[in-house]
Parts: structure tokens; C-alpha cells; sequence
């Protein structure tokens, strides 16, 4: 569902989302949560993705587990939960609830976009008074988007050829595809485009890819009549036709099955589409606005993306870039924050050693981590002055080199066949230094830089803390 429209149902009360496998949780804390919130309960990361799509919304404010089933003993599935979540709406509040909080768990679930992480067992009264913080956060942020989301915060170079580009792209009738890492702020430049454009006054509806099984991003994208399928029990007209000569923005487009790409081609092409069960052809008038966090030129190489869709929707490029390429905005960003947030979150100050770290740290989670760790240092300090060890409790675990401190063999054949011969040779242990000495050489090229590791090494950034936490290394 599209932001717009995730709050048209159900009472006023806000909607939590709360993940644990195990009954009596869900249960008790279900029943002490319903006062405050209308609360949806599941047990596996697939029970919430069936939960959402029924629901038609996302919940402002999540509670999840990390030991969710098939592995309940590893934080594994908790981290893919909070990813997707933060992926299909990015301004909910993901709090952690989990027995599994060692330093690595807590701050990695930090970098992903979680806001806290509350261990069990938790007081219930704590509980709660961090997720009406956290909900309260979550107001002020929804308000400052409908009145002034097109607002880029940065003085540097790079930020500032985004908002030269905002400006010749904004009346233009062609697509823009937009590129950049996940927390970088993509969102806000489709807004901007809208609201510095001709069209400010028609409509700007956003839909995320990744958020709906390919038969219902369909659905929602181009319509369809009523009884076209089991559970089409009225007719919806479409987004192509509720946006009108307005703005769309499709989030992750990246994620958009090649069946789709196809029909989204025709209506760039033609402005021609058809609604779910019907022959009638429709019109659209509507400016199209992509954003993704992959490299679509990669997608189309490996046959996952159509070319013709890709030159097509990228005849306007933006690349928001990512904060580490902002220089001197990670502070500019650290101001707005603290005033945005100043109603609920009290200033605070860096020791020299702190903001020395601050300026340093690269920040992989982008400006979404920046903000976080903005709003839990003045949680936790408010009014005071931060020191270098409080901040970097904060941030996600930086990955040193001298951390993997094991004395590299020479792997030939001529030495393994001598450790073979002598009977010592331990293939889990070969197997652990080839991989400890892969994770420091590539952490060294891109200068702890864990997300740009992760890519190089062909895993993803969970898969990277986990395997350097089983060795030991953190």
C-alpha cells in the first residue's frame, strides 16, 4: 500500500507489530499493549509478511524477537525481518525485544534501523514507555514529511548537484530514476521533484515494490473490476488512475517482477494500460519517479531487468549520495536532527574526542542511522555532553583489521600435503583462517567499510556479522 493509505482502516489507535514465537509473550504482552495500541501478533518473519498483506498497512511501531523460527537460537531471521520492514516502510519504528543481546546484536540491529533494543526479561512499564517515545517520534516525523519533506539538509558539494539537479529535472515530463544506498534520503527527492514541479497540486503517491506479492503490486498498480480474482470483492481503480496528472513514485523498483516490467513499459511508451479483467484501455498522465538501492545496470547484465525498461526509466538519472560522500554534512545533519527532535529528545553536546569520532565514523546506515543515533544519545544524555565511548556504543561495530590476529599459513599444496602427512591437518580450522584472511583483506580495501566488504565478498552485511562473530573476532 501506498504511505497515503496505510492508515485508512481499523480505530485511531496506532498499530503494533509484535513478533516472538513463543505464545506467552505474544499473549501477555498482547493483552497489556491493547489499551495503548491495536495490536497484531505473528510468530515467523513469513506470518508477518502474510500479516501486512492482509492488514493492507504497516503498523507504525514494531516489537520483534531475533531467535524467530527455523533458527530461534540465532538473531538470523530477526535481522531479515527488521531489513524488510525497514525496507517497505521506512519510517516505522522497530523496537527489539530479545534475550540474544550481546554488543553484536545490539548494535548491528542498530545499523539495520531498529530504534532500541530492550532485553529480556523486560519490566512491562519500561516497555511501554519506550514505545510511547518511540511512537511520539514517529508522529513528529509523519508531520514534518506532509509539511516539509523536500527539505535536503547538507552544504557539501555533492548534496548540493542534487539540488541543481531537483531543479532542471522538476517540470520535465520524462522519468526519473533515482539511485543511492538504503538510509540516503532517495524518498526525499522523488517528494522534492513533486513539489517543486507543476504538479504540486495533483496528487504523489508512493508504492514500494518489495512490500507486495507480484499479483497485488498488479492489483494496485493498474486496477482491476470487481470478482477479477478470489478476493477482488470491489473494484479498485489503480494507482496509474487515482495519481491522475500527478506524481508516482515507485520505491525499489528494482524488486518489480519482469512480468510487470513489461506492462509498466507499455504505459511509459504509450500511456496505455488495462485494468485487472477488463478490455477497456486506460490512460495515464502520470510523472514517474523510480528510486532503488541496486545497481540496475548489474540486474540487467544478470537477466533480472529489462533493458529497454532500464534506458527507458533512466533517461533523467539522480545519485543521492551517500553521507560518507558528504563532507562536513554529518554535522549539519547532527543540528537538524537535534531540532527537529527537540520537543522530545533533549540537545546534547560531544566531548572533543567524541566529535572527533563523529566526523571519522562512515556511517554505513547512511543519514537513517545518523538520525537514530541522534535520538538515542538524547534519550540517554539529554542535556549532557557525550564521550567518545558513549557515542561508539551507539555505532555499529567498526571491524579492524587487527582484529583478525591469527598468523597467516601459506596454503600450498606442498604445505597442506605436509599437514596431511604429519596428521594435523584441521580442515575447519584451514577453512576459518581462509575466511578470517578474506574478511580482513577486504574490510582493509574499503577501509572498514562493513557494507562495502559485505558486497565485495558476495554476502550481505548480516551474513558478514555472522560469520565474523563465530570466529570470534568481535
Amino acid at each position: 500500500m501506498p504511505e497515503t493509505a496505510m492508515k485508512a482502516d481499523m480505530s485511531d489507535k496506532s498499530t503494533l507489530l509484535l513478533v516472538d514465537d513463543d505464545p506467552l509473550i505474544t499473549e501477555s504482552l498482547g493483552f497489556m499493549l491493547s489499551a495503548e495500541y491495536e495490536v497484531i501478533t505473528a510468530d515467523t518473519r513469513k506470518a508477518v509478511n502474510d500479516c501486512l498483506l492482509a492488514l493492507r498497512h504497516y503498523p507504525d511501531i514494531a516489537l520483534v524477537d531475533l531467535g524467530l523460527p527455523p533458527y530461534p537460537h540465532k538473531p538470523d531471521e530477526g535481522f531479515a525481518l527488521i531489513r524488510e520492514l525497514m525496507t517497505k516502510s521506512p519510517n516505522i519504528k522497530i523496537l527489539v525485544l530479545s534475550g540474544q543481546d550481546n554488543d553484536v546484536n545490539i548494535q548491528h540491529a542498530l545499523a539495520l534501523g531498529a530504534v532500541d533494543f530492550v532485553a529480556k526479561p523486560a519490566d512491562p512499564g519500561l516497555l511501554l514507555s519506550r514505545l510511547q517515545h518511540q511512537q511520539r517520534l514517529h508522529a513528529i516525523e509523519i508531520k514534518r514529511q506532509s509539511s516539509d519533506d523536500s527539505r535536503l539538509v547538507g552544504g557539501s558539494a555533492s548534496i548540493e548537484a542534487v539540488r541543481n539537479q531537483i531543479q532542471q529535472f522538476a517540470d520535465s515530463p520524462f522519468p526519473v530514476s533515482i539511485e543511492g544506498e538504503s538510509g540516503t534520503g532517495k524518498e526525499m527527492i522523488a517528494r522534492a521533484l513533486h513539489e517543486r514541479s507543476k504538479r504540486k497540486n495533483d496528487p504523489y503517491i508512493v508504492i514500494n515494490c518489495a512490500s507486495l506479492a507480484p499479483e497485488l503490486l498488479e492489483a494496485q498498480l493498474f486496477g482491476h473490476r470487481k470478482g477479477a480474482f478470489t478476493g477482488a470483492e470491489q473494484a479498485h481503480s489503480g494507482f496509474f488512475i487515482e495519481v491522475g496528472d500527478g506524481t508516482l513514485f515507485l520505491d525499489e523498483i528494482g524488486e518489480l517482477p519482469l512480468a510487470l516490467q513489461s506492462k509498466l513499459l507499455r504505459v511509459l511508451e504509450t500511456g496505455e494500460f488495462y485494468r485487472i479483467g477488463e478490455t477497456q484501455i486506460h490512460q495515464s498522465h502520470a510523472r514517474i519517479v523510480t528510486a532503488t538501492n541496486k545497481v540496475l545496470s548489474e540486474e540487467v547484465a544478470a537477466g533480472d531487468f529489462r533493458r529497454d525498461l532500464y534506458h527507458r526509466l533512466g533517461i533523467l538519472r539522480i545519485r543521492m549520495p551517500p553521507l560518507r560522500e558528504r563532507e562536513g554534512d554529518k554535522l549539519l545533519l547532527l543540528d537538524h536532527f537535534q531540532q527537529m527532535y527537540a520537543d522530545t529528545v533533549a540537545p546534547f553536546t560531544f566531548d572533543d574526542e567524541a566529535l572527533s569520532l563523529w566526523n571519522t565514523y562512515v556511517f554505513p546506515g547512511n543519514v537513517r542511522e545518523l538520525r537514530n543515533i541522534v535520538i538515542r544519545l538524547g534519550t540517554k544524555y539529554p542535556g549532557r555532553t557525550v564521550t567518545r565511548q558513549q557515542l561508539h556504543d551507539e555505532l555499529e561495530t567498526q571491524l579492524s583489521a587487527d582484529v583478525f590476529n591469527r598468523k597467516s599459513t601459506p596454503l600450498t599444496d606442498e604445505y597442506l600435503t605436509e599437514k596431511l602427512d604429519a596428521g594435523e591437518l584441521v580442515l575447519d580450522d584451514l577453512l576459518d583462517e581462509l575466511e578470517s584472511r578474506c574478511i580482513r583483506i577486504a574490510l582493509e580495501k574499503y577501509n572498514n567499510n562493513i557494507s562495502k566488504a559485505a558486497e565485495a565478498l558476495h554476502v550481505n552485511r548480516t551474513t558478514l556479522y555472522s560469520r565474523v562473530q563465530k570466529l570470534g573476532k568481535i
